[in-house]
């Protein structure tokens, strides 16, 4: 069958607030289309018979049980010395009686947000309720999906439980499936790809997951070396180290120096011990939806580069890697937040994965002519010379940076718009920046060419995106 062509766009609608809207609801904002309010009936979208309708994992009351659970802990921590007074006040016996009732609470709450949550998959779309006194229905087209990623945090992992998040175009969060058994999530997954694909819905739920194949594995130990080879994580650990002690050295308070020494600790973990966890045993595989990620230590993650739907490639070469032939790639995919391809990587390895990305396009065979020096040397010294910019018949690539060097490349029919800048000390040394725009909220600039340069590229990128526009193949799942 002949997969339908994307239409439309997405929107976005929040139910009320309170408890009402909480109660059952583990949903991001992306794909609804629809509320109902107390005592409505479901709207149904199409005039076909009503799918059936499944509930999560029997696990997920446990789960869910913690919202209430934080939110009591929260109001103890601001009261402090207040709640020690309300505690000692009582005998032991109604201590005992307070927190049996809250342990109900918190269970009949976890049970009914598990007991009004359903989800069904009809021919066109995935329909998720919730909510006990607000009630929510996100319609989430699937023709619309972006990408379905299968999240395995590690309690879930112990549980055999996984969580399903689905990135939709035209939103910015994702709505999710918290829990479902590994099984179902695996095969919800594979029937929602081959449904968006257009596939019929009893082929759809027979199809099972997609073959792959492997492409690239990055070794712990590479991953390892390659963080303690980065210049920006021994510079937030030098200021992790040195802010707190110059603080407490200019106030002479300990608490002053603590609280600033919490923060830099976060980003000290995110950008070294916390990104070796979320990296951790990253392998690069393809199949007919996609190339598929997994990696994580502790939470393992698997997540989909939708075919067709990479606005940018970023090639990020650290000064010292270069010597090792190491690089890192990144993608700007519209309306997704997946934006690692592969964490470390050899320049051959990274560019024959790119190949799948962008296919036809010949990284190795780019040729980055630099920026003139006669203008460009006065506008920013020294550093003028890490600019340059390769146009190719597929492809306009963007270079820049000394100590670590980017190199963007969009594809002709990725771009949005074309723009050309230039401030009044560009304009005396005889340079401009073009600015090429990207549906995914992104732009690579080609920054300080000849002005003549700059306005001839102008319009022939122009032409070059209208045409490879015309001629590129459909954004659609399995083709």
């Amino acid at each position: 069958m002949t997969p339908p062509a994307e239409a439309g766009s997405g929107a976005g609608a929040e139910a009320g607030a309170a408890v009402g809207a909480d109660v059952g609801a583990e949903l991001g904002s992306g794909g609804v289309v629809g509320t109902e309010g107390v005592g409505a009936a479901p709207r149904e979208p199409d005039a076909k018979a009503p799918a059936q309708e499944r509930r999560l994992h029997f696990l997920t009351p446990l789960r869910r049980a913690w919202v209430p659970i934080a939110a009591t802990i929260g109001i103890v921590a601001q009261q402090g010395e207040n709640v020690t007074d309300w505690v000692t006040a009582v005998s032991v016996a109604l201590r005992v009686l307070a927190l049996a009732a809250l342990v109900l609470v918190f269970g009949v709450y976890g049970f009914l947000s598990w007991w009004f949550t359903h989800y069904a998959v009809t021919d066109t779309e995935l329909r998720i309720r919730s909510g006990l006194l607000f009630r929510r229905t996100a319609h989430i087209r699937l023709d619309r999906i972006q990408a379905i990623d299968v999240t395995r945090p590690l309690l879930a992992r112990m549980a055999g439980v996984a969580k399903l998040r689905i990135d939709v175009i035209g939103t910015d969060d994702k709505d999710e499936l918290a829990f479902l058994a590994e099984d179902e999530a695996v095969a919800l997954r594979a029937e929602l790809l081959a449904r968006a694909a257009g596939f019929a819905p009893a082929e759809a739920v027979v199809l099972g997951e997609a073959p792959e194949r492997s492409l690239l594995r990055v070794a712990p130990r590479d991953l390892a070396v390659s963080m303690l080879l980065t210049l920006s994580a021994w510079a937030a650990l030098a200021a992790g180290l040195a802010g707190p002690l110059v603080v407490w050295w200019l106030s002479a308070s300990p608490w002053a120096a603590l609280v600033t020494l919490l923060p830099l600790l976060g980003a000290v973990w995110k950008g070294t011990a916390g990104r070796f966890l979320a990296e951790y045993d990253w392998t690069v595989a393809e199949s007919p939806d996609g190339l598929r990620l997994d990696h994580g230590m502790l939470d393992r993650a698997h997540e989909t580069v939708p075919p067709g739907r990479v606005q940018t490639v970023r090639i990020v070469e650290p000064l010292l890697w270069r010597r090792r032939g190491w690089v890192r790639v990144e993608l700007a995919v519209a309306g997704s937040k997946n934006d690692v391809l592969v964490p470390v990587a050899t320049r051959a390895a990274a560019h024959a994965v790119v190949a799948r990305v962008l296919p036809g396009v010949d990284l190795g065979g780019l040729v980055f002519e630099p920026s003139p020096r006669s203008g460009s040397r006065w506008v920013v010294p020294v550093w003028w010379k890490g600019y340059g910019l390769a146009v190719s018949e597929d492809v306009f690539a963007a270079r820049h940076g000394r100590l670590c060097r980017r190199t963007e490349i969009v594809p002709h029919a990725k771009v949005q718009s074309v723009r050309l800048s230039q401030g009044p000390w560009k304009r005396t040394r005889g340079v401009a920046d073009v600015h090429v725009d990207t549906g995914a909220n992104a732009t690579v600039t080609a920054r300080l060419r000849g002005a003549a340069e700059a306005a001839d590229l102008l319009r022939a990128q122009a032409a070059r995106s209208r045409t490879s526009r015309a001629a590129a193949r459909p954004d659609r799942w399995m083709t």
